[in-house]
């Protein structure tokens, strides 16, 4: 069987992106950050460069916007930054949770802040940092938590825009890919 691919071009350098079937049906070039230094270096100093001083705090959501937003954190200047989780934490007793339906998830998950991070956020700028925004769903999620913990998002950064995503204007993007 012969793996299919789709390239992208993210600020000058190429990425051979592996082509997957979702069971929903359609197909995505998956973009992938875990464990890749290099890559994950290059799209958090051009995110960093994109967001400027627009932001206090940034707030991702894990898994692979964590190495990507720590990069994002750094090259900012900044000494922190708040991360939503899927599944709650014993620590989490006493923080605040959302719904959020993703296009690459199939069942209805939340997102949970811890009482630290939602302090974090509290009466801040926030930029919003993640990998790849498709339908909105967990960008929406990640809105709606930063709006409960009393915070202003001021800023959703991503490193891809995957389908009509690229049509929006209320977002920043390094590139853009289609839905196969």
């Amino acid at each position: 069987m012969r793996k299919e691919f789709h390239a992208v071009d993210i600020c000058g350098r190429v990425e051979q992106l592996p082509v997957l079937a979702l069971e929903s049906g359609p197909k995505i070039a998956f973009f992938n950050l875990h464990g890749n230094v290099s890559l994950t270096e290059h799209c958090g100093k051009a995110l960093a460069e994109r967001i400027g001083d627009r932001a206090e705090v940034l707030l991702t959501a894990e898994s692979k916007g964590l190495q990507l937003t720590h990069c994002v954190a750094r090259e900012l200047g900044h000494p922190f930054y708040a991360v939503a989780r899927k599944s709650k934490k014993l620590y989490m007793q006493d923080g605040i949770s959302v719904p959020v339906h993703s296009i690459t998830t199939k069942n209805e998950q939340r997102l949970y802040l811890s009482a630290h991070d939602v302090e974090l956020l509290k009466g801040k700028r926030v930029a919003i940092v993640d990998d790849v925004i498709s339908t909105g769903g967990s960008e929406a999620a990640l809105e709606e938590l930063v709006r409960t913990a009393g915070g202003t998002v001021v800023c959703k950064a991503f490193v891809l825009a995957e389908g009509d995503a690229d049509k929006r204007e209320d977002i920043l993007y390094l590139a853009s890919i289609p839905l196969l």
